[in-house]
């Protein structure tokens, strides 16, 4: 009588295109099917997806020189801004929507999440977590906006326009009546689930309605 050998687990991979949260979102997304990535910038990731998951991808970018890198690379990409909505795109149009780090920098964060959920069957989110415990010791050490290794903008020339935590995100998605299928925690390139509002630095989730 023949047994199989056991299933090997999966090694955890640290980094995709030098970010750990595109190797879990790499991880995340299923091949061959249909992603939009928004917020894509020169299409990094679209075409690591394209590459390694036979994933069909398009890409929404507001730089316009970052649009042209995208197409030059092979990625299907135009110039959009996620804060216009998604108009376009009828329900269901894709079976993943992604926006990694990009949530904190639009103006209508819940519009944005809205419409991905309305074109996309699944949702990815990463964004980073101004809960860490060093944003939080900056601030009261300094008595300024926290600078840290997450969050290296001045206050005068940041991006981020809503500075919101793992608590917060979690509160939004019960809240709206959303489901979350799966989520990760990180510090620098670690995995962690412990105690994620104080000492994840970046959180990834997937979240369905």
């Amino acid at each position: 009588m023949t047994t199989s050998a056991p299933a090997r687990r999966k090694p955890f991979v640290r980094e995709v295109l030098g970010r750990s949260d595109y190797a879990i979102i790499g991880d995340l997304i299923e091949p061959d099917t249909s992603v939009l990535d928004l917020g894509c910038g020169e299409g990094e990731l679209l075409e690591w997806l394209a590459d390694n998951k036979n994933v069909t991808g398009r890409g929404v970018e507001l730089d316009g020189t970052r649009v042209q890198r995208a197409i030059a690379r092979g990625v299907s990409a135009y110039q959009g801004d996620i804060d216009q909505g998604l108009a376009d795109y009828p329900a269901d149009s894709f079976d993943y929507v992604i926006l990694s780090q990009t949530l904190q920098e639009t103006r209508k964060p819940l519009a944005a999440l809205r419409e991905m959920l309305r074109v996309g069957r699944n949702v990815v989110v990463a964004f980073p977590n101004f809960g860490h415990w060093s944003v939080r010791l900056s601030h009261l050490i300094s008595g300024r906006a926290p600078k840290t290794r997450i969050f290296p903008h001045a206050w005068y020339d940041s991006p981020n326009i809503h500075f919101f935590t793992v608590r917060d995100f979690e509160d939004l998605v019960a809240r709206e009546g959303w489901k979350i299928e799966r989520r990760y925690f990180l510090a620098g390139h670690h995995r962690g689930s412990l105690l994620p509002n104080l000492m994840a630095e970046v959180a990834v989730y997937l979240v369905r309605r």
